[in-house]
């Protein structure tokens, strides 16, 4: 009786040994990949899935222009096999100082490690002729805030998947169909949100920075100006003086900022035109219900139709 009980205690054990054997196999496997916003980190980590370890640089609520280049970054960025960012100059204020302090060659440019997303897309309002400082903050690729056309997903999403197929060719199937399953939801949703926004179609608003040049556009909607004068640069009095004029004159009612904006130049405009200020999570997690990509469109759809209906 004793060698039976021995000898079930014994495959008890063995089994116990595989199983643990097989987690440690599966959490070595994994791909660390480290993405410089939120929006990105959503899109790895569907593609992805069990086999990719995703961290994020920024949070979806700060002004992803202005992180700092903590020490506790560059840890991050050091564990990194993969390095995959926005681009388009959006981190150039602070990513180079990580990737410089990280000391993992990797990530290096020109590496299969250094992923830059915005090879993916078509950028719009590429800067035209010379560029100074008294035209702002200028990027010179373009306008970085492509996260927000849904039109671009689809293209950031093959480039993900290429690449950690790359990377990690064994799980390349698996990568490609939690892409495709992806698109599929997100196709059913697009079409939804493009049925709400079909009203307001040719409606006119203004916006604090061009961040959401990509959403109105894919929306079929436009700004006929923004309270930034050029980007980067507070607005003047004869500025917002200038701005109100336009915004009565073409019947504007709505202003659109993004929630790490202060305020105080918006209210003013809004008070005399009588508009609406409406701010906005300018990407995944700015928010607590914009929690991954879906979130984050359901999020502008519903508050931007809600404001555009209470304004009609």
């Amino acid at each position: 009786m004793s060698l039976f009980f021995s000898s079930k205690a014994h495959s008890f054990w063995i089994c116990i040994l595989f199983s643990l054997l097989f987690q440690i196999q599966t959490v070595w496997a994994q791909l660390n990949v480290v993405a410089t916003t939120e929006d990105v980190a959503s899109l790895v980590r569907v593609v992805g899935g069990e086999w990719v370890n995703v961290e994020t640089l920024s949070r979806g609520y700060q002004d992803t222009h202005f992180v700092q280049a903590k020490p506790s970054l560059m840890v991050t960025v050091h564990q990194a096999d993969l390095l995959i960012y926005q681009g388009m100059e959006l981190e150039v204020g602070w990513l180079p100082l990580l990737i410089q302090g990280a000391r993992n060659p990797k990530v290096f440019l020109g590496q299969p490690g250094n992923l830059d997303l915005s090879l993916s897309i078509d950028p719009i309002e590429v800067p035209q002729g010379t560029l100074d400082r008294s035209l702002g903050d200028v990027h010179a690729f373009g306008n970085p805030h492509y996260n927000l056309a849904p039109s671009n997903i689809k293209p950031m999403l093959f480039m993900i998947a290429d690449h950690l197929s790359e990377l990690d060719p064994t799980h390349e199937a698996q990568f490609k169909s939690n892409r495709n399953t992806f698109m599929k939801k997100f196709d059913a949703r697009l079409a939804g949100w493009k049925q709400r926004m079909q009203p307001f179609k040719g409606k006119k608003v203004v916006t604090f920075h061009r961040t959401w040049s990509y959403f109105l556009r894919d929306f079929g909607m436009q700004y006929i100006g923004t309270l930034e004068p050029v980007p980067g640069i507070q607005p003047s009095p004869s500025h917002l003086i200038q701005l109100s004029k336009l915004m009565k004159a073409e019947n504007v009612r709505l202003i659109l900022q993004a929630n790490y904006y202060r305020d105080k130049f918006a209210n003013l405009l809004a008070a005399k035109t009588g508009a609406h200020v409406l701010t906005l999570p300018p990407g995944v997690g700015g928010v607590p219900e914009a929690s991954d990509t879906i979130g984050l469109f359901d999020t502008l759809v519903n508050q931007i139709t809600k404001a555009l209906e209470d304004n009609e």
